[in-house]
Parts: structure tokens; sequence; C-alpha cells
């Protein structure tokens, strides 16, 4: 028998009756809220290192584990006279106490907030605590599995960065008999993406200019969220001056201003910019960087060409290797300047249509071709080594990096190069030579040489030193299908035709001229220009046959008037 049975056995009037009978009903109400499984509401009486005990208004006082109400820290977070809510687990123990807990108050009343966000679809929040198989744990007071298919709208790879995270979530499934909750941050991402679409919808429009956060950056661009709508924005939409890679400008997370340049309603295509909101610097360019003018920048990149300087934000000028030395040949860049160094330069050019701006590093400094017509003019005498050999010449250092070529057609007045192995059996790298500055091209930086030019020109002389009808020996130097070439002095030669060769007949050329005999011939023709002489066997042969003939008619004659004298002298 209860209480309640007890009471009511010994009640007696009716008076009494009533008011037991209200009294069975309160207790009775309050032993059904003081059951095991229910939540109820008590006071902290005391307290000590193992229990909290708690009244909740039952006959004996019940007790909690003090490490239920301990924080963080290890300490305390409840004093005696604190209402806290419990869990009862049973009404007795072997001690007479009422059994509570904390946990499981706290966990109920967690559970029951679940269901009701499940069944009304509100948002929880929680905190991500761990990895584990297939997604996350989450702690919303008890824990939750959040899938990774529902971490996100778009996937991570890298889940490790959402660990000590609190976001919002929404509860996809609920299990209370095995424990289990499954969450979903990507319904809650949806559902507010869709709320930011709506509105973003309404302002949407080509010359709007918004605020988005960088989603992606790509090889070609950057997809910028402007609220529950994703727009493009090119490279080349991204700065007035050149950039290699969007990530170079932008970075993902970053919030940036752009204006909608192209706004495809049907398709919900964006196209945006951000250069847009500054005026184009390149309009005014040359105003600000006249021709000639000085600049100060700072090297950004580095290619096989040349240096790229950054003038100000978005007007870079080129530094071409070829105008970083007047007399070195920069084969890269790198042997000159260095990313982030400080330069000074001198614009050479202005491209503002294609946005270029050429720069020179040499022209800060003199140009020692120009001061090479000042120190070494056409026409003086200069001395240096032979720094290079090739096949149709000689370089020879005249000034520090400057070097003249001397052309196989240079060498010599009169001695002809055939073959290029010749010009290294006459030159040898480090030899010193001397010779005549022919010609100086500053503009091009050529400098022509000549050696023979030391020496006078035989051939300017050769018609008064071989008179056309003078004779003159030669030694044969070659044979020829059109005639016999004789050296009739070093270097110089003269050309026995063949119809000048003066053969008998069937006599052959090859045995009467034989390479190095020594030859008597006459000049017929001398031309300085062509350098040329020709020389004749058969005008002597000719000469000396007429000079015979007339001698021997000189003696016929003489004979004949002294027969008839003879003749004569008989008659008498």
């Amino acid at each position: 028998m209860n209480s309640a049975e007890n009471i009511s056995a010994s009640s007696g009037s009716s008076g009494e009756g009533s008011f037991l009978s209200e009294f069975e009903k309160l207790l009775n109400d309050k032993l059904d809220v003081l059951k095991p499984g229910k939540v109820v509401t008590g006071t902290v009486v005391d307290l000590n290192r193992e229990v909290v005990t708690v009244d909740i208004g039952f006959k004996s006082e019940g007790v909690v584990p003090t490490s239920q109400f301990q924080n963080s820290e290890g300490q305390l977070a409840v004093k005696p006279g604190d209402k806290v809510e419990v869990f009862i687990i049973a009404l007795e123990n072997d001690l007479g106490q009422v059994v509570l807990s904390k946990e499981k108050a706290d966990q109920k009343r967690v559970w029951d907030r679940v269901e009701d966000a499940f069944k009304t679809g509100d948002i929880i929040s929680g905190k991500v605590v761990q990895k584990v198989k297939g997604g996350l744990q989450v702690d919303i007071g008890i824990p939750a599995f959040l899938p990774g298919s529902q971490i996100d709208i778009r996937p991570h790879r890298n889940l490790d960065k959402f660990i000590d995270q609190v976001f919002d979530f929404k509860v996809l499934k609920i299990t209370r008999d095995k424990g289990n909750i499954v969450l979903s941050r990507r319904a809650v991402l949806m559902s507010e993406r869709d709320q930011l679409r709506t509105e973003t919808l309404k302002v949407l429009q080509e010359g709007v200019i918004m605020e988005g956060v960088v989603k992606n950056v790509t090889d070609y661009g950057a997809f910028i969220d402007l609220g529950g709508i994703d727009g493009l924005l090119h490279i080349t939409d991204i700065s007035w001056g050149r950039i290699n890679h969007p990530s170079e400008k932008l970075s993902v997370g970053q919030t940036v201003p752009v204006v909608v340049l192209k706004y495809d309603h049907e398709k919900e295509r964006v196209s945006l910019g951000m250069k847009q909101l500054t005026p184009d610097p390149w309009i005014t360019v040359h105003e600000r960087y006249p021709v000639g003018g000085r600049i100060t920048g700072k090297v950004i990149n580095l290619t096989d060409y040349g240096a790229f300087v950054a003038l100000e934000e978005g007007v870079e000028g080129l530094i071409h290797v070829s105008e970083m030395s007047w007399t070195k040949k920069v084969r890269h860049p790198s042997k000159v300047l260095n990313v982030a160094d400080t330069v000074e330069a001198i614009i050479l050019g202005i491209d503002g249509e294609q946005q270029r701006i050429a720069l020179g590093l040499k022209q800060l400094m003199p140009n020692p071709w120009d001061e090479l017509r000042v120190t070494h003019p056409v026409g003086s005498r200069v001395k240096g080594k032979v720094r290079s050999i090739t096949d149709f010449g000689i370089f020879v250092g005249v000034e520090e990096g400057i070097d003249g070529l001397v052309h196989v057609s240079d060498f010599s007045w009169t001695k002809r190069i055939k073959d290029p192995k010749e010009i290294h059996d006459m030159f040898k790298k480090g030899d010193e030579v001397e010779a005549v500055v022919l010609d100086i091209d500053a503009e091009n930086e050529r400098l022509s040489l000549g050696i023979k030019q030391i020496q006078d020109d035989p051939w300017e002389t050769i018609a008064q030193r071989y008179p056309v009808g003078v004779k003159v020996k030669g030694k044969v130097s070659s044979l020829t299908d059109f005639g016999v070439f004789v050296e009739i002095e070093d270097g110089i030669e003269g050309l026995i035709h063949n119809s000048q060769l003066g053969l008998d007949r069937g006599e052959d050329a090859a045995e009467a001229y034989k390479s190095g005999a020594i030859v008597e011939c006459e000049v017929i023709t001398v031309d300085r220009e062509e350098r040329r002489i020709s020389l004749s066997v058969k005008s002597i042969k000719k000469r000396q046959e007429k000079e015979q003939m007339a001698g021997f008619m000189e003696d016929t004659s003489t004979a004949v008037t002294f027969g008839d004298l003879l003749a004569q002298a008989k008659k008498e």
C-alpha cells in the first residue's frame, strides 16, 4: 500500500475525505513527476569531493557525481542554493538516496531540442570536434554525425580546416533509440544562398558595383560569389597591368569590389570587372611618361628577352636585353637585374594602344660608339688583339666591349682567300694586329677595319710600273682552261690567254708552261679598276719574227746589189 492509500484509509469524515482526496491528487501528480526517466529542477544543498547533493522535493535528497558539475578547467560550476536540472535515474539506492544525473538531463534536453528542430526544420548550432569515417563528428550537446557530402555546397578534400569551427546545421535524420543524429550544413548554406540569390537578382544589372567573395581561382580568372549567384572575373579584367596568374591579385575567401560588365538573364551568366573601377592609366600615359624622360620603377618579372618594370599600378615597361648594355651582349636579363630591384631607366617609346612602354638602361650612360668617332675616327690606325676568327674574317678588340671586323677582302691588296682554313693559318686568337678604321656605324654598333689599308695599294701605280708593251718575266702560278696565270711580282698576277700563248702547231700548253717555270711575256692591257693585267708571249714571238724577217730582207737586198756590181764590172 502506498502513502496515498494509507492516508485515504485513515480518513474518517466526509470533510476530511474531501481534503484527503485533494491531497491524494496532488501527491499522485508529484509522484508522477518524480519517477525514473523524468527531468526535474532541484536545489543544490551540499557538495563535496564525490557528490553534489540536490533537493528535488522528494522524501530524500538526491546525489549527482561532482564531475558532472565541473567546467573545462576542473572547477565546480555550482554552489549551494543554485537551481539545477537533473535526470532521475532511481528514486532510491542502497543508501536510500535518489540517484540523479546532470549529464542525462542535459542530453535529454538536447534530444528534445533536436527532435523539435527535426520536426520544424529549425537550425541548431554545433562545434566540429573531429574527423570520423565518412565525415565529421559535431558536438551539439551530444555527438552528431555530419556526412562529407553535407559539409559544404562544394566538396572539400581537406576536412581538417573545419575542426573546432562552430556552424549552423539542419537535422536530416534522427534515431533516438540508437542515438543517431545526422546533420547537414549544406542544407543551411543552400537555404541562405537561395535567399541571397533572390535579393541579389533584384539589384543585379550591368554597370552596378557590388562586393563579392572570391570562390575559386583558375588560370583564366576567378569566380566571385555575389550572393547566391557567381560571376566570372576574367584575368584580363583584374588589372590594367599585366599579370601572369589571377592568384597574384586574388585569393579564395577574399572580399573584393567588382562591377557587372555583362549579365545574361536567360543563362544567368555574369561577367565582372575590377580594373574598370579605376580610370585606365594608359589613356593619359603620354602625359606622365614623356619619351626621353627618366623613370624609377621596380623589376617585377624577368623573361628571356627582357625585364618588366612596374611604373605604377597597372602600368609596366619593358627593358629589352638589347637596351641593357652598349657593349656587352646580355644573354639573359638576370645577368644584370634581379626581381624586386629598384632601377632607373630612360623612356624610349610608348604605344598606348598596345599598352607598351619601351625602356632603356644603357641610355643612362654615354654611348661608347659615339665616342668612338672621336677617339678612333675613320682613317686612324688602331691596335688590338684578335678576339675571334670566322669564315668571313676576324674580330679585333678596339675598346672594352667594342670589336671591329676585318673582312677577308681587307686582309691583303693582292692575296685572295680561297679557303676559310687559310684564315686560321694567317691569324691566331690573341694575336695583336694593326688595322685602319674604315667605317663606324654607331646606330647598328658595327666597326669595320682593314689590314691591307696600312700599306699602299700596289694596283694604284700598276700602270706606271707595267706600261703596255713592256716586257716582264714571271713565274707560272697556275694553268686554267682559258690560259696561264703568271706572277710578275709578289701577289700580282697577269693572265696569258690561250690565244696569246704563242704555241706552235701541236705543242701542248701544259708541257710548254709548267708550274714554277719562268716565262718572258709582254704587257698588252692593264685594268686598274678590275685589277687585271693581260700578258702575251705571242706578241713577243711575232716581234722577234718580224725583226728576223727584216734582217733577212736587208741581207738579201745587199747581196743583189753586189752581184749587179760584179756583173757591171765584167762588162767593163
